[in-house]
């Protein structure tokens, strides 16, 4: 059994530390914008759309800086945090926390967003004719429905946040114990002399935690899909 170094351990205990609070704490607003955009029509909805979709077209070295200027102690709401409630973002594992769910952001409405469109809306017609509020319909049938989707793109969003680099290294640094991720660490060794052996351990641990990540995503789907359609 391969032994883990103590700067191995603890990059891998912080990448899954920010990539589990990232998708925690953007999987309620991923679910709520998607079922928006497959659900309804309003005024600057293509606007909203490519804005989601933003982080996916653009370097991510490009949205750690936006992140940075918005949210860094001198930004235009990090300011207003650390002056009025005392709250610093920018440098500690929450900034990379928050750079990995802007990256990953798009990947998970996108999934759930098609799980959505998915659905039979003649079941949703049908429970509204018979009296059932909107919130209702969305929790005892939209939802349900999507689960395999939401799913699905939690694990998408997950894998993605495991891998963020670029947006991270902007707005988190790359600080050993507080922000440096496995791709972090991994740069370090690669730019550190002599530490080729070192970066190939990281690169290992990195590939056998995606399909880690992927085949548990998977697992659980199929479940999800089997409780949901008793198929």
């Amino acid at each position: 059994m391969v032994q883990l170094s103590p700067f191995e351990t603890e990059a891998l205990l912080l990448s899954l530390k920010v990539a589990a609070a990232a998708v925690s704490c953007s999987l309620p607003f991923a679910i709520a914008l998607a079922w928006l955009l497959a659900r309804k029509e309003f005024p600057g909805k293509s606007v909203v759309n490519a804005l989601v979709h933003l982080p996916l077209v653009v370097p991510p070295v490009v949205i750690g800086y936006l992140l940075l200027v918005t949210l860094g102690r001198r930004g235009v709401i990090g300011s207003w945090l650390d002056e009025t409630l005392g709250i610093v973002i920018a440098f500690t594992w929450v900034a990379a926390a928050v750079a990995s769910a802007v990256m990953a952001f798009p990947l998970m409405v996108r999934a759930i967003r098609l799980s959505i469109e998915a659905v039979d809306t003649r079941l949703e017609s049908v429970a509204r004719t018979l009296g059932a509020s909107w919130l209702r319909v969305l929790l005892t049938i939209t939802l349900p429905l999507t689960l395999p989707g939401i799913v699905a793109g939690a694990a998408l969003a997950f894998a993605r946040c495991l891998g963020e680099f670029g947006a991270t290294i902007t707005f988190a640094s790359n600080i050993p114990g507080i922000t440096q991720t496995l791709p972090l660490a991994l740069y370090t060794a690669i730019n550190t002399p002599g530490g080729e052996d070192g970066a190939m351990r990281l690169v290992v641990i990195s590939i056998v935690l995606a399909f880690v990540a992927l085949g548990i995503s998977e697992l659980m789907a199929r479940r999800v899909t089997k409780l949901v359609t008793g198929v």
